[in-house]
């Protein structure tokens, strides 16, 4: 009995730290909250980063639990698993080229992030407008997301999903108040070297596990 809540527990660690590190790179990298929260930070202050981060919560969160209620369906279905697989590891290949060419594009402007204030009053709003506009946000997470959510259905049910969300959108809060807390005080984190390494270093990632899920999906190919 003892191995095997060893095995459980060794799978599960492993699977919230494939969370952290495939959706790491999305938290991280430059887009429309990141750029309202540093453009806005001499406003907003560190309170800024946090409230942008509720309101990219109530639209995410919800968005997740309905992914995870249609899975719900096809939770057995070989096939429809090993699509999901398939298209969630095509679609993190892809992610990790984007993400690689805009840093390095970014490494070449004297401003990586050119910011214009935010039209709205209250980050919060800003949160819940740039999080539900965002294509690339909705895609991720009807494609590559959705293979974390059926991994998380599987491992624990619909509790597994809150377990997977709350591994993850702790990074959001603590980069969106961190980072508008130093660009308030004015530190370019952004823009530095280090920065531009870390997030090469999550597209590896990325094209680690878009590699692991479409072999999953091949393995899912020979059940089906």
């Amino acid at each position: 009995m003892g191995t095997l809540e060893s095995k459980v527990s060794e799978v599960f660690q492993y699977f919230l730290l494939t969370v952290v590190l495939v959706t790491m790179s999305g938290a991280l990298s430059p887009g429309p909250l990141l750029v309202t929260n540093l453009s806005n930070a001499p406003r907003w202050g560190w309170k800024g980063g946090f409230w942008l981060s509720v309101g990219h919560t109530f639209v995410e969160l919800p968005l997740i639990l309905l992914v995870a209620i249609g899975l719900n369906f096809v939770i057995n279905n070989y096939l429809l698993k090993m699509i999901v697989a398939a298209v969630g590891g095509i679609v993190l290949l892809i992610f990790a080229g984007l993400q690689i060419r805009e840093v390095l594009r970014s490494r070449a402007e004297t401003e990586p992030i050119k910011a214009k204030p935010a039209t709205t009053r209250h980050p919060l709003l800003a949160g819940l407008i740039f999080t539900g506009l965002n294509p690339y946000f909705l895609v991720w997470w009807l494609t590559a997301g959705a293979n974390l959510v059926l991994e998380a259905l599987l491992l624990a049910a619909i509790a597994g999903v809150f377990i997977m969300f709350a591994a993850h959108i702790w990074m959001d809060y603590a980069w969106l108040t961190g980072t508008a807390w130093l660009a308030n005080k004015g530190t370019n984190l952004v823009g530095s070297k280090g920065y531009t390494v870390l997030m090469l270093v999550f597209a590896a990632f990325l094209i680690y596990f878009g590699l692991s899920f479409c072999w999953d999906a091949f393995l899912l190919s020979l059940l089906v």
